[in-house]
């Protein structure tokens, strides 16, 4: 990241903004107020990465209806705009990642739901693992993050999916590798949830639930015992499109992590378990 950039984001810090300014040239103590955003809905972050200006793209990722805090983040000119399944689409690169400095009160929440569209080729995805999101949390010691999900061994029909939750391995892996052509080149919905009434993740793909799930990737457990409500409070920045690092947050180096190269497309995240029924509208309506 150039010098400029660095210097700007240290700026942010000792400012303690809750985010970057929509400006060129930001001058000390002439710069807008924040707009905090409060959601009055179970839909509490939310990015469409539909760019109201061109320049947005190199200035603070700043998008229409967007349900989110600004990000703190000047990205790598290498992040592009793409094609989205509804207005444009966030068009991921090597090494980078968009980040926003909080959720809004997502780290409140102890159930989940978190829905996103994606598109990539088995070409694009190279065998490398992947990174679509962290929920970054610095009290974890390797991971740095209250709950990820990444992608690899991707083919034209499976892949292995992994999700972190506090700590545990939630897996789509080995024989029970998840058989879905996540990676034909054609965009594809996820959603993935967590109930704190019965302890279980579930997971969505193109509006359908996916059955047959392993305990593996379902069970989320304390000290051996069903878990339970969630305890994200800790949780401090949200990263969009790879891993921690990818997006300037603290977090493991560890060569293998790779940021996401494909497209992301409607990114949502509520504090509740989406229906079934709810999952099948945000995927009809491209949403």
């Amino acid at each position: 990241m150039k010098k400029s950039i660095f210097t700007y984001l240290v700026l942010c810090s000792v400012l303690a903004l809750h985010s970057c300014q929509k400006m060129d040239r930001p001058v000390l103590g002439d710069y807008p107020k924040d707009v905090d955003v409060i959601p009055t809905t179970p839909l509490r972050f939310y990015v469409p990465f539909d760019s109201t200006e061109t320049k947005d793209r190199q200035l603070n990722i700043r998008f229409a209806d967007e349900i989110s805090s600004y990000p703190c983040l000047f990205p790598d000119a290498s992040i592009k705009s793409g094609t989205g399944v509804s207005g444009t689409s966030y068009q991921g690169a090597d090494n980078v990642a968009l980040r926003y400095l909080n959720a809004n009160d997502m780290k409140t929440a102890t159930s989940f739901s978190v829905a996103l569209w994606m598109k990539q080729t088995v070409a694009e995805a190279n065998g490398r693992t992947q990174f679509i999101f962290s929920f970054v949390d610095e009290t974890y010691d390797w991971a740095k993050s209250a709950i990820f999900m990444m992608v690899e061994n991707a083919t034209l029909t499976d892949a292995t999916v992994k999700v972190l939750v506090m700590d545990q391995w939630l897996e789509f892996a080995g024989d029970n590798k998840l058989k879905k052509p996540m990676f034909d080149g054609n965009w594809h919905h996820w959603v993935i949830t967590y109930d704190e009434t019965t302890s279980k993740m579930g997971y969505y793909f193109d509006g359908v639930k996916v059955d047959n799930v392993p305990a593996a990737a379902t069970d989320v457990k304390k000290a051996g015992s069903a878990r339970g409500k969630l305890d994200l409070t800790k949780a401090t920045s949200l990263v969009i499109g790879g891993y921690n690092r990818h997006g300037g947050a603290p977090g493991a180096s560890d060569d293998w992590m790779k940021s996401f190269t494909g497209g992301i497309d409607q990114f949502r995240m509520y504090n509740k378990v989406l229906s079934a029924a709810e999952v099948k509208e945000l995927y009809d309506g491209k949403k």
